[in-house]
């Protein structure tokens, strides 16, 4: 499974990428509205960092509007995959910006039946958004899995691209059901390195080590 990190801040992006984990970025205008920099810029440098699929999307609501902006986006970087929102005129701007060789991420999805028919326009992925539906006490998993079984009776191309994730136990989740990509908070990634034991067994190497190698200078 590949895993991207959900974020606009540069700091986050190459504090991660250097360790070889990360395979793209997404991000919102929310993400990058938390930033100094230029949108366009930031999308520049973030490109230039990664080297793999960084989502960006567009604000307009009408598909027009989407295709103006998704062109506009597409032309930063060719890293840039374009994110539209699931609306009538989501899947109208999604096939269009498709039929001009754009990718395209289609977002904010929380049933199957939008995920299918994003797979259909030709969407490079779909974005359903789990912890938003475990808010309201609706297993955002299970969401996850009816979307696999459906792209995979039909071998649509599109990627299942697991968003709104909360926590590692959400990650592991994702991976056990074969989704294609999970996007995290850096502070998810973060989390994903820790274990107690861990710490524990490390601590208790480095002190045997040191009582091995004072014992060998009496």
């Amino acid at each position: 499974m590949k895993l991207f990190i959900d974020t606009g801040n540069l700091r986050e992006i190459e504090s991660l990428v250097p360790l070889g984990i990360i395979d793209g970025i997404t991000t919102n205008p929310s993400l990058l509205a938390k930033e100094s920099a230029d949108p366009h810029a930031l999308l520049k440098q973030i490109c230039t960092t990664v080297r793999g699929p960084v989502s960006a999307e567009v604000v307009a609501t009408d598909a027009d509007g989407m295709v103006r902006e998704g062109k506009e986006l597409a032309g930063i970087d060719p890293y840039i995959v374009v994110k539209v929102p699931f609306t009538r005129d989501g899947v109208k701007a999604c096939r269009r910006l498709v039929d001009e060789g754009i990718r395209v991420n289609v977002t904010l999805v929380f049933s199957p039946n939008q995920a299918l028919m994003a797979a259909k326009v030709g969407a490079s992925y779909v974005s359903p958004f789990v912890g938003r539906l475990d808010d309201i006490s609706t297993a955002g998993m299970d969401l996850v899995k009816h979307i696999i079984e459906i792209f995979d009776n039909y071998e649509f191309p599109t990627e299942v691209l697991v968003a709104s994730v909360r926590h590692p136990i959400h990650v592991v989740e994702a991976a056990r059901l074969g989704a294609d990509i999970c996007t995290c908070p850096a502070a998810v990634i973060e989390a994903m390195f820790k274990h107690p034991l861990t710490d524990i067994g490390l601590e208790k190497f480095l002190k045997d080590w040191e009582k091995a190698r004072q014992a060998a200078k009496v």
